[in-house]
């Protein structure tokens, strides 16, 4: 028989929390990095980390070895994916979290990934944010440091996502690498 202790607080308000993760190690740098990309359906999402990982390609040294699309974009990708990111990659881009839902799940497989051992970079957009925190909090990782670009992703031509992605390109190698920020912290750093 189930007791009030028993039932699970969906607002993440619950006393009960997760531990929080850690980051994965970081590489120094990109230079053989194998990438994997997670995208969510979300129109533009795939054009996205395609543009982001062509720019570590070129100007880094990584290699995409892996592009998966997670059919559902609101639940978190199957166990099998997340197996096989973490034996195939060595750093993942996931996104877009361009609504509400998506956002939340986007965060919630960045973090499955960091505590598989995997560095990521998770892309929202900015007027998802407070879902996105919300899952990271439930996740038991309220700290954990995702990207933001402007909403909406999904309206963008192609030339804009370009653009986009290259503004995105030194968030993205600060938050999977031991670089430093303008601020002078590693991602890392930034966790603690």
């Amino acid at each position: 028989m189930a007791t009030l202790a028993d039932v699970l607080d969906p607002t993440g308000l619950s006393a009960v929390r997760v531990a929080s993760s850690s980051l994965a190690p970081r590489r120094a740098d990109l230079a053989g990095a194998r990438i994997g990309l997670l995208e969510n359906t979300k129109h533009n999402a795939a054009l996205l980390l395609d543009e982001i990982a062509g720019h570590l390609e070129r100007d880094r040294g990584a290699t995409t070895v892996l592009r998966r699309t997670k059919t559902a974009f609101a639940l978190p990708m199957p166990a099998e994916l997340l197996e096989e990111l973490t034996r195939e990659c060595d750093v993942v881009l996931v996104g877009v979290g361009d609504c509400g839902s998506c956002s939340a799940s986007a965060v919630a497989d960045g973090i499955a990934l960091e505590r598989a051992g995997v560095p990521t970079a998770v892309i929202c957009s900015d007027a998802f944010t407070a879902t996105a925190s919300g899952m990271a909090e439930v996740q038991g990782d309220p700290d954990y440091a995702y990207l933001t670009t402007p909403h909406p992703v999904a309206i963008l031509t192609p030339d804009a996502v370009a653009e986009r992605a290259a503004g995105l390109v030194p968030e993205v190698l600060a938050t999977v690498t031991a670089a430093t920020t303008t601020a002078g912290t590693t991602a890392q750093e930034r966790a603690s």
